[in-house]
């Protein structure tokens, strides 16, 4: 017997742990109860892929049962491949599970009757429980065919009449079908077990520490969990539903960690929702990875900002810069939409605490705005993004919510009037205080924010325009008006391209001087990358030619000109950029550990 999990993920750098753990649980469950001649193996593909390969190499695996991991991202997908695979080989058994099932399964079920059935809420129990049911059934038609004597003697622990009566059950309404799973009979008729008891963390194995392992991880961003569950009731989050606490042994982590460490990989991806819930778990560990740190892992994490308290912020302040970063969900700052969403945060203690993480420079922030929240109009959603535009977070990001099945805001969205999209991802349509036209001015300025602040690119540049308005969100909202009337949103742009849109913005919406709009694009520009080709907005600078070489054979006696040239950038700038005339070295060699810019100094 053969069974197959497939996992379609949004992005090739992004794998899904979930079906390796299953994989993994179902290995060990089938070897300790000494069951043989079952295969259990993976298939991971990406949205980016035509459904039709993905279909023929699922095909190509000839399994008898099929097991699809499902989210907002893939359902679709999965929708197209179950119909199809189910009419090419209607002997295949094909259940699903994950959050996009979970909620609502006869519902799901109904609707995609092609489907076997669904395994509902976490499934390392549940799972290879599954693979045992169908693996018996198997067993029980090879029984069936064979003579009572032949039948005796492969039974290791029952006899011919119990193999008998186990063959009467050849559906998926058995009795024998394990906790956390639902199913339609040949009737048409529902049903759904038990949900299946939590598993402890302890009793989770580790996926990634298998020899050979982490090569199908190379260039993928690796997930790993020490906690589950939440503490918060955020409406619309699907971890608010899960209260009860769970976290992996100390000792388990840290020994897991030293082998993230020693195999040097990139960046370590915390998916515990609230990471700093329980500060002894969180300082054990963050302490762990300080006194390991091999020079090249990042860790990230995602917190809760208004929890840390002085103790832990200390220690943050000793790490690395660029060993971690942390993901802070504020989400909103109308405190009716706080308590709307039944959301518990102080926020003064949130800029406090985010503003004595940017001064130690050496963690990258990154925080959440929802756009469409109750009781956020337009408005009140301008003045969120300044509060949490001031706090200065190494990126922003701009969502907008997500009535997601199962969720809280599920109910509240009908309580409110909150229209959403009916097919995934589910995203909000419009509210009662929010229309669909500032919806869609909104993403414009989203737009903006990631290629103009988030891609970091133009930190400088921002830093003039905002200047020339009353609020950051004035600025970017003028930014998306100037692009959208100017179509630039209609195709993809080179990056000469979007700094001369800038250039051109601020001849149009401000009133700054178009000398200094150009040198201080020309910083940021030269500050990410050695450009060999100046780009067509920088000043001239073969004036300075002479004045360049000298300044250099000054500053490196032991250098050739030539070889400084080659290893650095030289830029002279001018008034009003400068109060003089100013030679600024662009060192390549040496970058900001937390935005990668080039170090500077004026020689």
């Amino acid at each position: 017997m053969k069974c197959l999990l497939v996992a379609i993920n949004s992005k090739y750098i992004h794998s899904n742990p979930a079906v390796y753990l299953l994989r993994e649980c179902a290995l060990r469950d089938l070897k300790q109860k000494q069951i043989f001649g079952v295969e259990v193996e993976l298939a991971e593909y990406t949205i980016n892929h035509h459904a039709s390969e993905i279909f023929d190499d699922i095909y190509l695996h000839h399994a008898d049962l099929v097991c699809f991991s499902c989210y907002i991202w893939n359902i679709e997908y999965v929708r197209q491949l179950v119909r199809n695979l189910k009419n090419l080989c209607p002997n295949v058994k094909i259940w699903v599970g994950g959050p996009e099932v979970s909620y609502d399964c006869e519902s799901f079920l109904r609707s995609l009757p092609q489907v076997d059935g669904i395994l509902y809420g976490e499934g390392e129990k549940s799972f290879p429980a599954l693979i045992e049911y169908y693996a018996a059934r198997e067993r029980d038609v090879k029984c069936e065919n064979d003579s009572k004597s032949e039948c005796d003697a492969k039974s290791e622990k029952r006899d011919m009449q119990d193999a008998l009566d186990q063959t009467k059950k050849m559906n998926p309404s058995s009795e024998m079908l394990p906790n956390g799973t639902a199913w339609l009979d040949e009737n048409g008729v529902f049903h759904q077990t038990s949900p299946q008891p939590l598993t402890p963390m302890e009793d989770l194995p580790f996926i990634y520490d298998e020899a050979g392992r982490m090569d199908g991880f190379k260039n993928r961003i690796i997930y790993y969990e020490t906690s589950r569950g939440c503490p918060f009731s955020c409406s619309y989050c699907l971890s608010s539903i899960d209260k009860k606490l769970r976290f992996r042994p100390l000792d388990t982590v840290k020994k897991e960690l030293a082998f993230f460490l020693e195999q040097c990989v990139p960046q370590v991806k915390f998916v515990d929702r609230t990471f700093n819930c329980k500060k002894s778990h969180a300082m054990a560990i963050w302490q762990f990875i300080r006194d390991h740190d091999n020079g090249v892992t990042n860790f990230h994490f995602e917190i809760a900002a208004d929890i840390l308290d002085e103790e832990e912020i200390a220690l943050l302040k000793t790490m690395r810069p660029g060993l971690v970063q942390l993901e802070i969900g504020v989400q909103t700052a109308n405190p009716d939409t706080i308590r709307a969403i039944n959301r518990k945060m102080d926020l003064a203690r949130v800029a406090q605490v985010t503003k004595i993480i940017r001064q130690a420079h050496n963690i990258h922030q990154h925080l959440d705005l929802i756009a469409g929240l109750p009781l956020e109009d337009y408005e009140s959603f301008g003045h969120s993004f300044d509060v949490v535009y001031k706090m200065k977070p190494s990126q922003l990001q701009l969502g907008f919510l997500k009535v997601l099945k199962g969720s809280p805001m599920q109910a509240q969205a009908s309580q409110y009037g909150i229209l959403s999209q009916a097919e995934p991802p589910y995203e909000v349509l419009k509210t009662p205080w929010l229309s669909y036209d500032d919806i869609i001015r909104l993403k414009g300025l989203e737009e903006m924010v990631e290629t103009y602040y988030n891609s970091g690119q133009f930190s400088n540049t921002v830093k003039v325009l905002c200047k020339q308005f009353d609020r950051p969100f004035l600025l970017y909202e003028a930014l998306s008006d100037e692009y959208r009337a100017r179509k630039m949103h209609e195709k993809k742009h080179s990056r000469e391209a979007q700094y001369q849109f800038i250039r051109d913005f601020a001849a149009a919406r401000t009133t700054l001087d178009d000398i200094l709009v150009r040198q201080v694009l020309t910083l940021d520009y030269y500050l990410r990358d050695y450009a060999r080709k100046r780009p067509s907005f920088a000043l001239e600078q073969d004036s300075y030619k002479e004045e360049i070489r000298a300044v250099c054979l000054k500053a490196f006696p032991e250098s050739s000109y030539k070889d400084v040239i080659r290893d650095y950038h030289i830029e002279v700038f001018v008034p009003p950029f400068t109060d003089e005339k100013q030679f600024v070295l662009f060192d390549y060699q040496h970058r900001d550990p937390l935005d990668q810019n080039a170090e500077i100094r004026k020689i």
